[in-house]
């Protein structure tokens, strides 16, 4: 109800009557105001009802854009199967490989157990943040919101998969200067610059990533917290569309993966060719030597191309966004759009991201007569104990 102003001011005019208007206006003001923000301000039940609205609504964004990525049922038991199952293999696989490595004495010391350490631990990393999301996600059908876990599980991911790849990189030199350097190998390869390597792996890695995430921040806005991404993963993709696809981060992500993806190629090509060629030339007369060095070759240049695979994905799926263009790909990923080369190619992605470390540590680890006769030696020590 407005304030009421008395008749005389309007009817009576004295000389005086300017001075008494402004009085009493004055007086009434702060009431007119007071009045005003009382009528204007929401109640504790309006604020809660606008909260309950835009969160109700976040939730059906999300829902919308998990079943233009998903729509069959079907589809999303079997994911939530294989990404479960997946997680406890692979977590049940590092964790005795790791286990037996540890407290292994005779393992511990030599250089390719302590870089297949540092390789399990960037895979249980990696695994720990990937397959919950991904499982919660597909438990609740929405996409995953974008917030502090979003950027979190971004930034440990990419940290990891730097490191896992500059990891393969430096495995392979080392088996190579183990056969072809061999007389040089102890005085390489020492305590100290093994420990320099594993610490070096990570710092770059960490700053590769902590490069990508503060460029990939610029694109940051308050009212985009909390709002669906276009996918059950904040991946590089995903997460750029939603920010609004900031150039400088992902002109640098892809370049630097490039890179970094062709030097473990390169060196690992390098290494094994020329282990290869070292023992064809040792034991040329014993035909069945050969085969068996080049039995080796083949595997595990198979293995590292299995393990590259979600690379080769992710460079697909990045040429994929530039060939039909950013505002070509947003109109095409529109809530009410049709979504199905990129969310294929999305949750083939996020498939493929969970074999590395289910397969790193049956690869480097327990196909090693070493390590396959370590760990039954530990599990009678630790009964033999009790």
């Amino acid at each position: 109800m407005l304030p009421r102003f008395n008749s005389h001011l309007v009817v009576k005019l004295t000389p005086e009557a300017p001075v008494i208007v402004q009085m009493r206006f004055t007086r009434a003001l702060p009431c007119f105001i007071l009045w005003t923000a009382a009528c204007t301000c929401p109640t504790p039940n309006q604020d809660a009802n606008i909260t309950s609205d835009a969160l109700q609504q976040q939730l059906n964004q999300g829902r919308c854009l998990f079943r233009s990525i998903l729509p069959s049922d079907t589809a999303v038991q079997v994911l939530v199967c294989v990404f479960v199952v997946m997680t406890i293999i692979s977590l049940a696989i590092n964790g005795c490989t790791l286990f037996s490595l540890g407290n292994s004495e005779d393992l511990s010391w030599e250089p390719r157990f302590a870089l297949l350490k540092n390789l399990i631990v960037s895979d249980v990393l990696l695994i720990v943040t990937q397959g919950p999301t991904v499982a919660y996600c597909l438990l609740q059908k929405t996409t995953l919101p974008y917030g502090a876990w979003c950027i979190t599980q971004f930034f440990i991911n990419t940290v990891c998969v730097f490191c896992t790849v500059l990891t393969i990189t430096c495995m392979a030199l080392e088996r190579y200067l183990y056969v072809c350097q061999a007389i040089y190998y102890i005085n390489m390869l020492t305590t100290k610059r093994l420990n320099f390597i594993v610490g070096l792996t990570w710092l770059i890695s960490l700053f590769f990533s902590v490069v990508i995430t503060a460029l990939l921040s610029l694109g940051h806005k308050s009212s985009l917290l909390g709002k669906p991404i276009m996918g059950l993963l904040c991946e590089p993709d995903t997460l750029e569309a939603h920010l609004s696809f900031p150039r400088g981060s992902a002109v640098f992500r892809k370049v630097v993966g490039l890179v970094v993806t062709l030097l473990c190629i390169c060196s690992y090509s390098f290494s094994y060719l020329r282990m290869y060629q070292e023992a064809r030339n040792a034991v040329q007369p014993f035909q069945q030597v050969n085969k068996r060095a080049r039995k080796t070759v083949i595997f595990y240049c198979s293995m590292l191309l299995l393990q590259l695979l979600p690379i080769f994905l992710k460079i697909a799926s990045d040429a994929l966004w530039e060939l039909e263009g950013s505002m070509t790909m947003i109109r095409s990923m529109d809530y009410t759009g049709d979504w199905t080369s990129a969310g294929t190619l999305h949750i083939m992605l996020l498939v493929m991201l969970q074999v590395p470390p289910c397969i790193n540590p049956l690869i480097y680890g327990l196909r090693n007569r070493e390590v396959r006769e370590a760990l039954p030696r530990l599990l009678w020590w630790r009964r033999d104990n009790r």
